[in-house]
């Protein structure tokens, strides 16, 4: 069971882990072991997520993230299964602690008056400052 807050709990049932051989140096190792985890968690059909977190985790722009909603996690960091398994369940506790966070709706606001007039009093400024930047009279 992978807990990422006490009051969350994902059971085994619901994550797919499949072991593959790690990619990059190694020597031998790399070539016989299976070390690296490939983690997959369907978040789009999972009953251990409430509809809003559900929604806000979709609706992330993650490449782990299939078409399907399946939530794809490799881990090959370390060199034995053990630690890449927690490493895994570790970076899926991360992403879903990450949808808890409910973000503020922004309140539309509109500047001041004073702050308007402000603004247009500098452009007539910086007006006048170029148009006496033009060809004198002298020439």
């Amino acid at each position: 069971m992978t807990e990422s807050r006490p009051s969350l709990a994902i059971p085994e049932a619901e994550l797919v882990e499949r072991f593959v051989r790690a990619t990059g140096p190694g020597g031998q190792n790399v070539n016989k072991v299976s070390t690296a985890v490939e983690l997959r968690f369907d978040v789009a059909s999972s009953p251990s997520l409430a509809e809003p977190l559900r929604a806000r985790l979709l609706a992330k722009r993650d490449r782990r993230l299939t078409t399907e909603g399946v939530l794809v996690i490799s881990a090959q960091r370390f060199r034995t299964q053990d630690r890449n398994r927690e490493d895994a369940r570790e970076r899926l506790a991360a992403f879903i602690e990450s949808g808890l966070h409910v973000p503020k709706p922004r309140i539309a606001t509109k500047p001041s008056r004073g702050a308007k007039e402000r603004r247009l009093g500098e452009k007539r400024e910086r007006s006048t400052i170029k148009r006496g930047r033009g060809k004198s009279d002298w020439d």
